[in-house]
């Protein structure tokens, strides 16, 4: 199956953080990312979650991600946020309930083919006893 999706991953860098940090952050989740710095903030774009759902089958984090995912979702399209510092430890980490003080990174994901929910199932599958419950997906 081929996937297509659009990946806006969005951080701002406060004047107290140093940009190649909060860049480092992003690219340790999604490696493929392009980042552009712009004013206070920095935007990058991707078009696979591979290497990021390699990091919630690590983590076994899979059920969270797709409480997140699935509660975030309009339409074609799902968000969710995640914590600067313990992505620049390469760990995933959710940002739930109010901001960080420095800001979190910010993720909007759009799938254009195939339908969102599959694609969630895709990075994130659902799991049984904390396992993938497909085994090609292990």
């Amino acid at each position: 199956m081929i996937y297509s999706v659009d990946v806006q991953i969005t951080a701002p860098v406060n004047d107290t953080e140093v940009t190649d940090r909060v860049a480092d952050a992003i690219l340790n989740l999604f490696p493929n990312a392009t980042v552009d710095e712009q004013p206070g903030e920095l935007v990058a774009e991707t078009h696979s979650l591979e290497a990021f759902s390699e990091h919630l089958h690590q983590r076994e984090i899979l059920d969270a991600a797709r409480k997140v995912f699935f509660e975030n979702r309009q339409g074609d399209t799902f968000t969710f946020d995640l914590k600067k510092q313990p992505a620049f430890e390469d760990v995933v980490t959710f940002a739930v309930g109010n901001p960080s003080e420095l800001g979190d990174i910010h993720v909007r994901v759009r799938v254009n083919d195939p339908a969102v929910e599959e694609y969630i199932d895709h990075i994130a599958p659902p799991t049984e006893e904390g396992k993938p419950i497909r085994p090609d997906e292990e």
